[in-house]
């Protein structure tokens, strides 16, 4: 039976709306509030990550905060020891969250208003599932865009 094969997953046509389920990215990492920033920045650098979502624990994975790039560098460009510092210290708590349903115009749309890169995504039960930055949703937009 040729072409029965395992397939590459193809990419929904251009014209489908793409939800936060289709674009968004593993958490990476999570930490916790009481960590340090260096450990945020490592976990950042190791796993190719632009931000972490702070959860209360890793079996219920709520997420309490969030912890990007731009909150570590501002610390270091303020004299802060990132050794010394803690992610409660820097993190925006209570960050807007997306679900997996939400389409990724909405997220966008989400994104500008509030001035952010990144949206968790959590499933109905809020538990934490991905996260949505703002390449994901740019690379989307191009993607689904008639030329």
């Amino acid at each position: 039976m040729a072409g029965a094969s395992a397939q590459e997953p193809s990419l929904p046509p251009p014209h489908t709306l793409r939800t936060a389920a289709d674009v968004m990215q593993p958490a990476v990492s999570t930490v916790k509030p009481d960590d340090h920033v260096a450990a945020a920045a490592y976990l950042m650098k190791h796993g190719r990550a632009t931000a972490l979502v702070i959860v209360d624990d890793e079996e219920d994975r709520r997420p309490l905060g969030l912890v990007t790039e731009a909150d570590i560098v501002r610390a270091v460009a303020d004299g802060k020891d990132v050794n010394d510092v803690r992610i409660h210290d820097l993190m925006t708590a209570d960050p807007t969250v997306i679900q997996a349903a939400t389409s990724v115009r909405d997220a966008a749309e989400m994104m500008l208003a509030g001035h952010f890169r990144h949206l968790p995504v959590v499933d109905d039960g809020r538990h934490l599932i991905g996260i949505v930055d703002i390449r994901d949703v740019c690379q989307a937009l191009l993607e689904s865009a008639p030329e």
